[in-house]
């Protein structure tokens, strides 16, 4: 589970989206910031929460938030992503797991029986400040934006 909490300070990111380009929170300081971990791209809960967020994008904006997703899978993987599925928001291709380890979301999970070490999908809303106001551990991915706009 997320060591992080409401009222915390986010700890900066940095890293490069599914077109090269370097994302980082000081960049993104002014916005309300929905940073999103998803253990996969094109898995059928991660496209669920992908296309969530995609179809209420508009929503979301209007709500003053920029998206960013973050998960292991790379850079090309992303590209497929968020082309397939016409993503309109950045993902950023976390393959050394910095950022998930900062964020503690990267850890033991359990499917199927079996124990492995993965991406334990978590949401973060943060503050134009850079303050995190909440820290959505139980994501409904179908209904992923409705949670972030309640």
């Amino acid at each position: 589970m997320a060591s992080l909490k409401a009222g915390d300070k986010a700890p900066n990111f940095a890293g490069k989206d599914q077109n090269g380009n370097e994302i980082n929170l000081e960049s993104l300081k002014g916005n309300k910031v929905v940073l999103y971990f998803y253990p996969k791209d094109d898995t059928p809960g991660c496209t669920a929460e992908a296309c969530s967020l995609r179809d209420n994008y508009d929503a979301l904006i209007a709500a003053g938030y920029k998206i960013v997703g973050v998960s292991p899978d790379s850079e090309k993987s992303h590209l497929k992503f968020t082309e397939k599925y016409s993503l309109p928001f950045p993902l950023i291709a976390d393959t050394e797991k910095k950022i998930l380890n900062d964020y503690g979301v990267w850890g033991r999970k359990k499917f199927m029986g079996k124990e492995y070490d993965g991406v334990i999908r978590t949401t973060f809303v943060i503050s134009e400040e850079g303050v995190i106001l909440e820290v959505i551990e139980k994501v409904d991915t179908k209904n992923h934006a409705k949670q972030i706009l309640a």
